[in-house]
């Protein structure tokens, strides 16, 4: 597996270091390709497929067939043998995962027209309004009763080793997947085939969508299970104590290793690592990072005009997202709102009605920020 980067990757790249380490005895391997200059190119990452392109000398060494390309910014659980099985049984050139979606969602998205054989004769990226009733397709009975009939691509390619060498080829200047290559592919008469997806998907690549698909988590049954004995999500063992709590009152929470909770009550949120939550403080729709290290008493002792680690008390923090390390003093009140307007400073950003604290920063005691109530 290779996983591209280029913007403010510095945390990601750390987290694979750490997390994804095979044993000797295995030829399986995560290795980082960040952009670069080369000799064909001197050029950051252009697209989603220039990427790839500017990728692919990293393969010569490499035994392989096909080559499955993902999203980084989307969150689902997909048996990627079943979509090579199909796509190798399909005999494609190109193998598209599809969602199916309804007419509101439909112009977001590049929209496959999928014949009863599920190959692709036509695609549009993103099409208006007007134009969605000749882009229906045939979809499974339950997307269909739901009024999802269109099928939406999600980003995740199977492409055959040749047809990508040869469509980078005879397209050097095409840079993106959606709007030029797949077009270009079936402009060319290969074979392309959408393999339909009806479960649990999700954007992820904006502050609204991340900031939902965290807090779904924190519902009954949620859509994205974690707790799943086939499905393992793998991350990086920390080997941290269990978190602790004083008096707090939590309903619909996750709580993850090594917190330190007096808070009062806790409701639809998330509480990172080794987060320290003060007395009388309240907390919803929020999800807390957490910290990269424990804070200890003898430094809070000897820096007592420090504001420590994590939440102060009787703070009042709603539909918030708290970036890593933050210091929020006593008594703060954090609210965001949909009728605040984006906004951007030294210590927090407004988008979409959440409230954004920044990494590391310090928030002071008695400070308001967002929604006045």
């Amino acid at each position: 597996m290779f996983v591209l980067t280029q913007y403010n990757s510095a945390s990601l790249n750390k987290h694979i270091k750490n997390t994804y380490n095979f044993n000797a005895f295995s030829h399986g391997f995560v290795d980082i390709l960040a952009a670069e200059q080369t000799y064909t190119s001197d050029k950051w990452f252009q697209g989603t497929a220039d990427a790839v392109r500017q990728s692919m000398h990293h393969l010569i060494n490499q035994d392989y067939d096909y080559i499955l390309i993902l999203s980084g910014d989307q969150l689902y659980q997909m048996n990627f043998e079943d979509m090579a099985n199909f796509h190798i049984e399909k005999n494609a050139d190109l193998t598209i995962a599809t969602i199916p979606v309804d007419a509101r969602d439909a112009p977001s998205f590049g929209i496959m027209k999928v014949d009863e054989n599920q190959m692709i004769p036509r695609f549009i990226e993103k099409p208006s309004a007007d134009l969605l009733p000749e882009w229906m397709s045939t979809v499974g009975e339950r997307s269909a009763a739901k009024g999802r009939h269109y099928l939406a691509s999600m980003g995740i390619y199977i492409f055959n080793k040749d047809a990508l060498n040869q469509l980078f080829a005879e397209n050097p200047d095409a840079n993106d997947f959606g709007k030029e290559i797949i077009p270009l592919a079936l402009e060319s008469g290969r074979r392309v085939a959408s393999y339909e997806f009806d479960s649990y998907w999700t954007d992820i690549g904006n502050i609204r969508s991340f900031f939902e698909a965290n807090l779904e988590l924190t519902d009954a049954i949620p859509q994205f299970n974690l707790f799943d004995n086939r499905n393992v999500i793998y991350t990086h063992a920390r080997m941290l104590p269990p978190a602790k709590f004083y008096g707090t009152k939590i309903n619909y929470a996750l709580i993850a290793d090594g917190a330190i909770v007096h808070a009062e009550y806790i409701e639809r949120s998330l509480v990172g690592v080794r987060s320290r939550i003060g007395a009388k403080t309240t907390m919803t729709n929020t999800f807390m990072m957490g910290n990269d290290y424990f804070e200890s008493l003898e430094d809070m002792v000897s820096q007592p005009e420090l504001i420590p680690m994590g939440i102060g008390n009787n703070c009042l923090i709603k539909n918030a997202i708290l970036d890593k390390n933050v210091r929020i003093g006593n008594d703060v009140t954090i609210i965001g709102h949909e009728s605040l307007e984006n906004t951007d400073t030294a210590t927090y950003t407004i988008v979409d009605g959440i409230v954004v604290v920044k990494k590391n920063v310090v928030i002071p005691n008695g400070s308001k920020i967002g929604y006045t109530v």
